[in-house]
């Protein structure tokens, strides 16, 4: 896991011990963008002038090693639909993404909700997913292991998981509505008022990869906040969503 002194990219330890695989968090560090999309924006839907957003994007491939050409883009909707990918490019509609075709890098963006990336290493095949309180409510994070199971042939114990950075459960506030949906275990009161709680997503996220079938000991979650860490991350509510956006990218390196 990068930290507060290497801030530029998250890569979570988890995946360390897997030759080739491309796991990474973008923090808001080391890009073009002005104030306030500053400075690592890589969403193309805000406000930024796309021509930064696009060296944004080449910035973190070469840091990388990948083609910027090699990345696969979601417009994300907060539903619950699985995509399996087969090639690079740009699909509408999905907040989850799934292949097992080496040298294509899914991604993921995010300024609050939470990235889960997911690695098959039996079959090299990986997931991404977009889960912010919708996603979570619909268990999108086991509809991709099942997706990635009828697909892949994945069997949810092989797999290693990674919970990335959102707003944490401290920051998190919610209205009763939404508070209704969810398990009282995410749960805690709000210093605002009665009618207020603070949900962790973080762990309702992860006790679903648990209930899919992923070990605890294969769980790795991030232990920042993109509301918290003001100086390393982007938060749509933090700043009243004009705020630029962080990617998750998972994929296997192609071989040589």
């Amino acid at each position: 896991m990068a930290n507060k002194e290497h801030p530029l990219l998250l890569a979570p330890e988890i995946f360390r011990s897997f030759p080739g695989l491309v796991a990474v968090q973008s923090s808001r560090k080391g890009g073009v963008s002005a104030p306030p999309f500053d400075s690592l924006n890589l969403g193309l839907n805000t406000d930024d002038d796309p021509a930064n957003v696009k060296e944004n994007h080449r910035r973190l491939c070469s840091r990388l090693g990948i083609p910027v050409e090699s990345l696969i883009l979601t417009r994300q909707v907060h539903g619950t639909e699985v995509c399996r990918i087969h090639r690079p490019g740009h699909v509408e509609g999905f907040d989850a993404l799934i292949t097992d075709a080496p040298g294509i890098y899914l991604a993921i963006g995010t300024a609050d909700c939470y990235p889960v990336l997911i690695h098959d290493p039996e079959h090299r095949a990986s997931g991404a997913v977009h889960a912010g309180w919708q996603g979570t409510v619909g268990q999108i994070v086991i509809k991709t292991l099942r997706a990635m199971a009828k697909e892949f042939g994945t069997r949810p114990d092989a797999c290693t998981a990674w919970v990335g950075t959102g707003i944490s459960g401290e920051n998190y506030e919610i209205g009763a509505e939404i508070a209704g949906r969810f398990d009282e275990r995410y749960l805690k009161p709000s210093p605002g008022g009665e009618t207020k709680s603070l949900l962790d997503l973080s762990a309702a996220n992860r006790d679903q990869l648990l209930e899919a079938g992923v070990p605890a000991c294969q769980i790795e979650c991030s232990p920042l906040c993109s509301s918290g860490d003001r100086d390393l991350f982007f938060s749509y509510r933090r700043d009243h969503g004009r705020t630029g956006r962080m990617l998750s990218i998972i994929g296997v390196r192609a071989c040589r």
